[in-house]
């Protein structure tokens, strides 16, 4: 349930197309519905912007689709994380309608947002680093934002990000995704007067110790402006950068 619907579901009710009773029958739920193994929160989509969603990993396929069918009933879009594939055929098979972006281990039930704020850049180094892209990348554009994305641009060959500068200066945000040494998101964040949110991954050798090496590159980084999140957190990037857009647009 976020503002434009309740906005929808008042008018309704003073325009005389929706009974008093079946619009309280609509927020039984709201802001927050007990289903036993969990406690939706309808409520977060108003609050904060962004709605509610499910992290899949650790979660049975039987749970995922209860929650999302109850979120989705709420008339936002419903984003299940970090699915493995198997799972997700499970899931895609009970709930109609319901899309894998496989790269990105994502299901999503539902249309999001109509594209708005941005554009967001989501620029990865290396080819192994576009899972993570990808998870950032499709829940920005739920959530609402404009994404096109610059994958393979890794400083092992940093005249392949030099040649895309203009694609850096026209963006509102830059999502920089790395692992190995993290270094392409000190590079950008050193080329562009936007925000720049560094995601490291977990690719790399030993000597990375699973996106550890990478995150503290990216934390260590002497150029502003770079925000850092946890390894692997292509969705929190990307929630990040809808909360930066959206207080931009709000001012």
């Amino acid at each position: 349930m976020n503002e434009e619907n309740i906005r929808k579901l008042l008018a309704a009710v003073r325009d005389g197309g929706l009974d008093l009773d079946s619009a309280v029958e609509r927020l039984r739920g709201f802001p927050c519905e007990e289903m036993g193994f969990a406690r939706l929160d309808h409520h977060r989509g108003l609050r904060t912007g962004m709605p509610e969603v499910v992290f899949g990993a650790g979660k049975s396929a039987e749970q995922i689709v209860a929650i999302m069918k109850r979120l989705a009933a709420g008339g936002t879009v419903a984003l299940a994380t970090r699915v493995e594939a198997e799972k997700a055929a499970a899931v895609l098979a009970a709930l109609d309608g319901a899309v894998y972006h496989a790269e990105a281990r994502i299901v999503q039930l539902g249309r999001g947002e109509k594209p708005g704020p941005g554009p967001v850049l989501v620029a990865a180094a290396g080819t192994s680093d576009i899972p993570v892209a990808e998870e950032a990348a499709v829940t920005a554009r739920a959530f609402g934002l404009r994404v096109s994305t610059l994958y393979d641009v890794g400083v092992a060959g940093v005249h392949r990000l030099l040649s895309r500068r203009r694609d850096l200066e026209q963006a509102a945000v830059i999502i920089a995704v790395a692992g190995m040494e993290g270094a392409l998101a000190g590079v950008i964040a050193g080329l562009v007067a936007c925000p720049v949110i560094g995601v490291p991954t977990s690719v790399g050798y030993g000597s990375g110790a699973g996106g550890i090496a990478a995150l503290l590159s990216m934390l260590n980084s002497c150029a502003p402006g770079l925000a850092v999140v946890n390894i692997d957190n292509g969705f929190g990037a990307a929630a990040m950068a809808a909360a930066i857009l959206r207080r931009r647009e709000g001012e």
